[in-house]
């Protein structure tokens, strides 16, 4: 999967995160170029992401997202407008997102190029993982900031040794406050906590079930580490990764790994060419998996890829992967 590979993920996990604190109050969602009507939003506003600081007189006008889940954070936050570009799906957006995401012209279905990105005539790009703005591709943040563009890299591509729960919630902040959206950046707060929080409660007294990631791989198993949202929503669903210990948020495991670790729920990712029944032929067929708890078993859980990874999908996610770990005990 050419935009997690572990070498991306390897170099991004490295630089640091500065949280920014949130004060301000609800703005629209675009620009009005008003000094008075920016100030009153909260501007300017200076934020550190990912080793880049930018100072913001105002919302951005014309942004292009590329890959799903910052696409879906914009759509939560209400700025479609604010969209002139998207790019990159992993599966299909959630159904509330439907009619403004086919408002969004699709300037590429991977990574566009540069030249594409230009033409959109945008003031900000924001990336979902570091292979967004791959140097050798041209889109690099620098590359940007000499067009005049500003950018955004998702904080999962460069946190670690943080909450990422945490992460998320900041994510959304920060991105509220750039886009002068603040009341509405804090009301999704505060329902994900709310909603975190009630199944946190209907798992109070289960116990945790040993669980691994199956992203991709023959040669080696693609997996969930423990760095990103991906093993903390697995702990919150009520489950235990057994690759917790792989300090990045994705990362490959041997096979004898995976056997020796005894998992008893395999969780697949679902997106791309590659169907959950492929996947699933592809472990249950290996001589090697036979004796695995879950295989013998055949016990599966599915998450679509946009579910697992830092975006506004996150607190409906765990919930569901909990009715799936621990079937008929998480129902109110």
């Amino acid at each position: 999967m050419s935009r997690r590979t572990p070498a991306l993920i390897a170099a991004a996990v490295l630089l640091p995160l500065a949280l920014t604190a949130c004060s301000s109050s609800d703005g629209d969602t675009t620009a009005t170029g008003d000094k008075a009507a920016a100030k009153s939003d909260g501007f300017p506003y200076t934020v550190k992401n990912c080793g880049v600081t930018t100072t913001f007189k105002a919302p951005p006008k014309r942004v292009v997202t590329m890959n799903q889940h910052v696409t879906e954070i914009m759509l939560e936050l209400g700025l479609k407008k604010s969209l002139v570009g998207t790019a990159y799906l992993d599966d299909q957006v959630l159904p509330k997102y439907a009619e403004d995401y086919a408002s969004v012209p699709v300037i590429a279905k991977e990574y566009p190029s540069y030249e594409q990105v230009l033409a959109t005539n945008p003031d900000f790009v924001y990336g979902g993982y570091g292979s967004a703005f791959t140097a050798g591709d041209g889109r690099s943040r620098e590359a940007l900031k000499k067009s005049g563009i500003e950018s955004r890299l998702n904080t999962e591509s460069c946190t670690k040794g943080d909450q990422p729960m945490d992460t998320l919630y900041e994510e959304i902040r920060q991105v509220g406050r750039t886009f002068g959206v603040t009341d509405r950046a804090e009301a999704w707060i505060k329902q994900a906590k709310a909603d975190n929080a009630a199944t946190a409660k209907k798992l109070a007294d289960l116990k945790p079930v040993p669980v691994f990631v199956y992203d991709s791989g023959d040669k080696t198993a693609f997996t969930a580490g423990g760095e990103g949202i991906g093993n903390e929503l697995i702990e919150r669903a009520g489950g235990t990764n057994v690759f917790a210990d792989l300090d990045k948020p994705f990362g490959d495991a041997s096979w004898e790994n995976v056997v020796a670790r005894k998992p008893e729920v395999i969780v697949i990712y679902d997106y791309g060419a590659t169907t959950v029944e492929q996947k699933k032929k592809r472990l249950l067929t290996d001589p090697a998996l036979a004796d695995v708890p879950a295989m013998k078993n055949k016990r599966f859980a599915v998450m679509p890829l946009s579910d697992a990874v830092l975006g506004v999908r996150v607190p409906a996610a765990v919930d569901k992967l909990a009715a799936q770990l621990h079937p008929g005990a998480t129902t109110p």
